[in-house]
């Protein structure tokens, strides 16, 4: 995710707690939806598709983070 960013992703993640939460978050719901997708966790194609909108929601998140950093820094 975002490999232009990879290492502002790096920094931020040690340095600002709500970064990280969001990270982490998103990293979690993707490996939810994996396990639901390999039908290793019981779930309905309902149930994913509302964790793929929420795991976007956290990526546009990650996002707006990330740019706002990257204008500081320049």
């Amino acid at each position: 995710m975002f490999p232009e960013y990879r290492e502002l992703i790096t920094q931020l993640k040690t340095s600002d707690r709500h970064f990280s939460h969001l990270f982490d978050k998103h990293n979690n719901l993707d490996q939810k939806i994996l396990r639901m997708e390999a039908h290793s966790e019981p779930s309905t194609p309902e149930q994913i598709e509302i964790l793929k909108k929420e795991k976007l929601l956290l990526k546009d998140q990650i996002y707006a983070v990330l740019k706002k950093a990257s204008a500081e820094e320049d």
